[in-house]
């Protein structure tokens, strides 16, 4: 039976969270509540704690849900086949399926998309995100079981994995033998190279600054050909060695907030490369970014905003299929209570501790 209260923490304003029990809502026939099992912290986490999304506010963060179904809806159990007790991983975008958009496969952007964590306390019923024990599921949700016996601080790796595969390989269309930078090595970063690896690329290299050397030593391990420190090195020099001038098929900036990278991004590409925008820059405008270097190199720019069912679904077999050593990547687990620390964490605002993957795991 389930309680009548969550316990959750709320974000009530600009770097304010605040722990509340909340009310645990009834459900319809299209709907479920998932006990929360575990919820990846990521980069917007700490974007959303600064208030740099301009979300609305009191809302429940957490966007990275991993958990067990505690109730169901009967037209729910039988369109997603789940029953109570079942593990999902839920996707992040809420889409109404019926909008040309939807239709025609670009659900991710739909007018009138919503995105768990970002939906306030005043939308009924209220528990939108995953810092909390128990949330509710909305019934246009897509959610994906998953593996019961996974860990779940591995399982809830799907988000960033899935982001790996969409915007490393699936966007840029990345085929066996390309050569690809991904600048930045943080978890969606590692993620890339996992994801490339799987898909046959020849040669990755791996851009990151001298305090990423950990997490550019844990791109090796997971398939980077080349790392390079772009406060010591000259990383246009290197790319341009490494691949005999040429440049790279594919660079993929999942860097957050400098703008560097975009400009050091157009010359990494070859001609007639592509170039994916996954790094959120904060608004920030670009300096030194002539447009006349993509018109003759003919490169093509795409941007990457979230991820959509197929990357989950590569995500999820890699996670299930135990061949990756994903548990080198994940450094931190956290309570609920405990959620501005893993923020703050994850931002390296924490003297001698560092996250590449973290989650926080609410007690019961």
């Amino acid at each position: 039976m389930l309680p009548k209260t969550t316990f959750a923490m709320v974000q009530t304003g600009v770097r304010t969270l605040e722990p509340m029990d909340l009310p645990i809502p009834q459900i319809d026939a299209d709907s479920a509540i998932l006990q929360i099992e575990a919820c990846g912290i990521c980069g917007s986490d700490y974007e959303q704690y600064e208030g740099v999304l301009g979300t609305p506010t009191p809302v429940v963060p957490g966007h990275e849900p991993l958990g067990r179904i505690a109730a169901i809806g009967d037209r729910a159990a039988r369109r997603w086949n789940l029953d109570v007790g079942d593990r999902v991983a839920v996707e992040t975008m809420i889409a109404c399926h019926h909008c040309d958009t939807c239709l025609g496969g670009h659900y991710h952007l739909c007018s009138q998309r919503k995105i768990y964590s970002y939906i306030p306390l005043s939308e009924e019923p209220g528990l939108w995100g995953s810092y909390a024990q128990y949330m509710f599921i909305d019934g246009n949700s897509v959610v994906h079981k998953m593996d019961s016996d996974l860990p779940p601080e591995i399982a809830v790796m799907f988000n960033p994995l899935g982001a790996g595969f969409r915007w490393a390989v699936e966007l840029p269309d990345t085929k066996v033998g390309d050569d690809v930078v991904i600048m930045g090595p943080g978890q969606r970063g590692l993620a890339s190279v996992i994801a490339c690896r799987e898909a046959g690329v020849r040669t990755i290299i791996v851009t990151g600054l001298a305090a990423d050397a950990r997490k550019l030593e844990l791109a090796k391990l997971y398939g980077a050909d080349h790392t390079i420190d772009v406060d010591n090195e000259n990383a246009k020099h290197r790319v341009k060695e490494i691949t005999n001038g040429r440049g790279v098929d594919v660079v993929v900036d999942v860097s957050s907030y400098a703008v560097e990278p975009v400009v050091d991004a157009l010359s990494f590409v070859r001609s007639g490369g592509t170039i994916v925008l996954a790094g959120v820059k904060g608004g920030k405008v670009i300096p030194n970014l002539v447009s006349d270097v993509i018109v003759f190199k003919e490169i093509t720019i795409k941007g990457a905003i979230g991820v959509t069912s197929s990357g989950y679904r590569s995500a999820i077999r890699i996670i299930e299929s135990g061949h990756v050593p994903l548990a080198e990547m994940h450094t931190h687990n956290f309570t609920l209570d405990q959620a501005e620390l893993a923020i703050k964490t994850l931002a390296r605002q924490i003297p001698g501790d560092e996250s590449i993957h973290s989650a926080l795991i609410p007690e019961f």
